[in-house]
C-alpha cells in the first residue's frame, strides 16, 4: 500500500520541494492534497509514520494550516525538512498574530473580517442546522468556512482530513500568487518558505527542550530565596522574612505591602525619597539615597523568582530528562542566559551571536554603498567614526539612534554628518519614518506586512496628534531594520538546523540575534565552522551580492552562561 501510495504521488507530480498539502489525526488517518485539487485518504492508526516515508522518498514541502501539524509529527518521532505553513504566511501577508483558519481564509477571499461566523446553538433565531451548507463541505455557500471546520471537524474522519488538505492546497497557492505580486518585495516568497519551516524548527524546539542541570538551577534559587519550602507555612514564613529584609529599614513600616506600588512609595517616603513611580530603572539611579533601595532592587529580584521562576516553575517545566521545555513559535521573545543551563555529557554549546546586525541590515535593505563598505571591518562603527570624523562611542550612538528615530543626546551632534556620509541609508529610514506618520502600510525588504496603526483626528488635540504621529514614524524606521533583521536570522537557524544534521547536532535556543547549538563534543569546532558558513550561505541568499558583511561571535562552551557577553 506504502509504495502504491509514493508511486501515485510520484505519477501526481509530487518532488522535492514541491507542495503537498497534509492534514492527519493519529488513530484516524492522513489526507493529502495536491495541485489541480486531486486527494488521497488514507485510514491509518498511524499517519506520521506514513508521513516519515514520503518524507524519505520524495522530500515535498507540506503545506500545513499551522505549527499544531508539525507538533502532531515531531511528537511522532517524525521530522520534515521544509513545510508552507499556511499561517505564518498569513502573518506576513497581512500583519498582525492572529492567523487561525476561519480569518487565513477569509482575508484569502476578500470576506469581511466582521461577518466571520461562529458556532452558536440551535434557537429561533438559527433554526436550520443545514442553513450554511452541507456539512460535508468544508466552505459554506457564502464562502465562509463553516466554524465547526475551522475549530476541528476536520479531523473525524479520512475523507474529511483530505478534504481539509485539498482547502490547505488551495489556500497556499492563493498565498503564492499574492506573493508573488508583490512587486516591491521580490524577496518575500524565499521569507514566506523560510517563515514557515522556522515553525518546523520551533516544534522541534518546544519537544527537544534546552538542556539544564536541576541541582545547579536549584541551588541558584535557593541562593536567592533559600532552600525549597516544605509546606505552605514555610513558603509563608519565607515570605515574610524576604519582606522583613526590606522594612527593617524604615521605621514603623510593618503596616506596608511591598507588592503594592503605592505602598511602596509610602515606603519609600518614609525614607525621605519622593518618586513618582517605582519603576526598576528609577530606583536603580536611587541607590545611593537610603539603603531601602538597594534592599527593595533584592527583594524585588528574589520575588520574581519566587513567584514565577522559583521551584514550583521549575518543577512545571524541567522534565526527568533535564530539558527544560516551553512553548516556542516564529516570534521573538526576551531572556536573560541561566547558568543552569548545560551541556549533556559528552556535548558542547556552540554559541553564536550576531554582530552589529541593525546596522549592517540597514546597509543591505537600503542599498547604502558607503555604508555596506564599512561593514568590511569587524567592528564596522570604526570607520564610521572616521567617517564621522567623532569618537566611535558617538558613532555608535548616532546609527543606532537613527534607525531609533533619536535626535537628541550625544548622537545627535553626528545626525548631519550621516546625512551627508551615508544619504541613502538615511533617505530609507526617513522614507519609513514618513510613512509611518501618515499611518501607510509598511513591508520590510522580506515582504513582512507592518501596520502602524492610525489615529482619528478628532479624538486627540493637535499637539497629541503631532507626537502620536511622531512614535508612529519612529515605530515604522525601526521596524523596517529590526523586522529585516529578524527575517536574516531566521534564513540563519534554519541554514544552520540543516547543516547541522550530520553531525547529530541540533539548534536548542534562538533568542533575539543568538543561536544555541548542541552538538557531540568531538564535532564541537566543526559545528563552530559550520554556524559561520551558514551565516554567509544565510546572508548571500537573502542580500545576493555580498557587498554587506555580516559577522557573528562563537564560541564552544559546556555552559550558555560562559558564552562570551
Amino acid at each position: 500500500m506504502v509504495q502504491r501510495l509514493i508511486d501515485a504521488l510520484r505519477a501526481a507530480g509530487v518532488e522535492r520541494g514541491a507542495r503537498l498539502a497534509l492534514a492527519l489525526e493519529p488513530g484516524v488517518g492522513l489526507g493529502l492534497g495536491l495541485s489541480g485539487g486531486a486527494t488521497i485518504a488514507c485510514s491509518d492508526a498511524d499517519p506520521a509514520a506514513l508521513v516519515g516515508v514520503i518524507e524519505a522518498e520524495l522530500q515535498p514541502r507540506w503545506v500545513m494550516w499551522s505549527q499544531a501539524t508539525a507538533a502532531v509529527l515531531v511528537a511522532a518521532g517524525v521530522r520534515v525538512a521544509t513545510s508552507w505553513d499556511l499561517a505564518a504566511v498569513h502573518r506576513l501577508l497581512f500583519g498582525g498574530w492572529r492567523a487561525d483558519p476561519a480569518r487565513v481564509w477569509a482575508l484569502l477571499n476578500a470576506l469581511p473580517l466582521d461577518a466571520l461566523p461562529t458556532e452558536a446553538p440551535l434557537d429561533l433565531f438559527n433554526l436550520d442546522p443545514l442553513a450554511d451548507g452541507d456539512p460535508e463541505e468544508p466552505v459554506r455557500a457564502d464562502g465562509y468556512l463553516r466554524p465547526d471546520w475551522a475549530s476541528g471537524a476536520w479531523s473525524t474522519s479520512p475523507l474529511r482530513l483530505a478534504r481539509w488538505a485539498a482547502l490547505g492546497a488551495v489556500a497556499a497557492e492563493r498565498q503564492h500568487v499574492a506573493l508573488a505580486a508583490l512587486a516591491d518585495t521580490p524577496r518575500a516568497l524565499l521569507t514566506a518558505r523560510a517563515e514557515s519551516t522556522i515553525e518546523l524548527l520551533c516544534a522541534e524546539l518546544s519537544a527537544d527542550g534546552l538542556p539544564m542541570r536541576r541541582d545547579v538551577a536549584e541551588t541558584v534559587i535557593a541562593d536567592m530565596i533559600g532552600p525549597r519550602p516544605r509546606d505552605e507555612h514555610d513558603s509563608d514564613e519565607q515570605r515574610r522574612r524576604r519582606d522583613a529584609d526590606v522594612i527593617r529599614h524604615v521605621p514603623n513600616a510593618d503596616d506596608l505591602d511591598l507588592r503594592s506600588p503605592g505602598h511602596v512609595k509610602s515606603l519609600l517616603r518614609r525614607a525621605g525619597i519622593e518618586v513618582p513611580d517605582t519603576r526598576a530603572w528609577r530606583l536603580r539611579s536611587l541607590r545611593d539615597a537610603h539603603p531601602v533601595v538597594d534592599a527593595l532592587l533584592a527583594w524585588r529580584k528574589a520575588e520574581r523568582v519566587a513567584t514565577t521562576y522559583g521551584y514550583a516553575w521549575l518543577d512545571e517545566h524541567l522534565g526527568a530528562d533535564d530539558r527544560l521545555r516551553g512553548v516556542w513559535s516564529g516570534a521573538d521573545g526576551a531572556a536573560g542566559r541561566m547558568i543552569a543551563v548545560v551541556a549533556e555529557p559528552g556535548h558542547v554549546f556552540v554559541r553564536a551571536d550576531l554582530g552589529q546586525i541593525e546596522p549592517r541590515v540597514l546597509a543591505a535593505v537600503s542599498n547604502e554603498a558607503a555604508l555596506a563598505a564599512a561593514t568590511l571591518d569587524d567592528d564596522m562603527y570604526a570607520p564610521v567614526a572616521r567617517q564621522l570624523a567623532v569618537e566611535r562611542a558617538i558613532a555608535k550612538v548616532a546609527v543606532l539612534g537613527a534607525m531609533y528615530g533619536q535626535t537628541t543626546g550625544h548622537g545627535a551632534q553626528a545626525l548631519g554628518r550621516l546625512e551627508s556620509s551615508y544619504p541613502v541609508a538615511m533617505a530609507y529610514l526617513r522614507s519609513a519614518d514618513r510613512a509611518g506618520q501618515g499611518s501607510r502600510l509598511l513591508r520590510t525588504n522580506g515582504g513582512r506586512l507592518i501596520d502602524v496603526g492610525s489615529t482619528n483626528a478628532n479624538d486627540v488635540s493637535e499637539r497629541d496628534g503631532r507626537r502620536i504621529a511622531a512614535a508612529r514614524g519612529r515605530y515604522g524606521r525601526n521596524a523596517m531594520v529590526q523586522g529585516a533583521a529578524a527575517e536574516l536570522f531566521k534564513m540563519w537557524a534554519l541554514t544552520v538546523r540543516r547543516r547541522a544534521v550530520p553531525f547529530d547536532a541540533h539548534v536548542v535556543l534562538c533568542l533575539h540575534d543568538e543561536l544555541l547549538v548542541h552538538a557531540p563534543e568531538v564535532h564541537g569546532d566543526t559545528v563552530a565552522r559550520l554556524v559561520v558558513d551558514a551565516l554567509d550561505e544565510a546572508a548571500q541568499r537573502w542580500a545576493p551580492g555580498g557587498a554587506v558583511r555580516f559577522v557573528a561571535d562563537v564560541s564552544v562552551v559546556a555552559r550558555w552562561a560562559d558564552a562570551k557577553a
